[in-house]
């Protein structure tokens, strides 16, 4: 049984495609890199899998089964431009949102689910800042308050789109160190991630997409010069180190 499973996946816009024709298959708990240009189709082919975008064509099986039966399995971390900012709720509280899929409707959050909370943003370093305001916080502590409330949907394949954007090295450090305990313990993470240097450095599995899927594998197999230059369309100038760097590694 496959952790996902895309067949045949097709997405567009107005009728203007955006994903055609992808097919990716996970097959085992992996870190996993989406990478590709602007306008490629990432965002839309982690929303497209979640149920947030419709599909003109093609199947998601998520652990076998389709996306809506398994939805308490799967945690979202969304981009920060698509979150209201402004919403009167504490740090706290946008955790507490992660318990409420496996609680249902009729259940409110009780100390159980308080504990498990903070516990995530002690995971994150935000223990301290519970009952700040979201919109009171900096790019980097709204980012891990966000993978707080995923770890506290405690899900087995996680989806974050770009979680690094507008955060400082450091904060970006403590997420990946933590996404690789996710790995570790058996989780399988998929991250749209825009910074090609630290690609070796942070997964294990890539998606080099365009809206086509241009390459898929284990990071030392599929993260090559050449399906970076296909995905790219070219050596742009900001794939030159990382393209001189790829080609000694394979050289060596």
């Amino acid at each position: 049984m496959s952790v996902l499973d895309i067949h045949d996946m097709t997405v567009a816009y107005h009728r203007r495609p955006v994903l055609w024709d992808v097919d990716l298959v996970l097959e085992e708990p992996r870190l996993v890199g989406v990478l590709g240009p602007n306008g490629a189709g990432k965002s839309t082919l982690v929303k497209a899998v979640l149920g947030l975008a419709p599909m003109a064509h093609g199947t998601v099986r998520v652990f076998g089964e389709p996306v809506e039966r398994v939805r308490k399995r799967i945690g979202y971390v969304p981009q920060r431009e698509s979150v209201d900012w402004d919403f009167p709720v504490s740090v706290l509280d946008v955790v507490l949102m992660g318990t409420y899929g496996r609680l249902g409707w009729c259940r409110r959050p009780g100390p159980r689910e308080r504990q498990l909370a903070r516990e995530c943003l002690a995971k994150v370093g935000m223990e301290d800042f519970e009952r700040r305001q979201i919109g009171q916080l900096s790019g980097g502590q709204q980012q891990r308050t966000f993978l707080a409330r995923a770890l506290a949907q405690q899900a087995d394949l996680y989806f974050m789109d770009e979680p690094m954007a507008g955060v400082d090295a450091a904060t970006e450090h403590a997420i990946f160190t933590l996404l690789g305990e996710l790995r570790k313990a058996g989780k399988t993470v998929v991250v749209v991630h825009h910074d090609l240097r630290t690609v070796e450095q942070y997964f294990d599995y890539v998606v080099l997409l365009n809206m086509r899927v241009v390459a898929a594998g284990p990071t030392n197999g599929a993260f090559t010069a050449d399906t970076l230059r296909r995905t790219y369309g070219g050596r742009l100038s900001m794939l030159e180190a990382v393209g001189d760097a790829v080609e000694a590694r394979e050289r060596a």
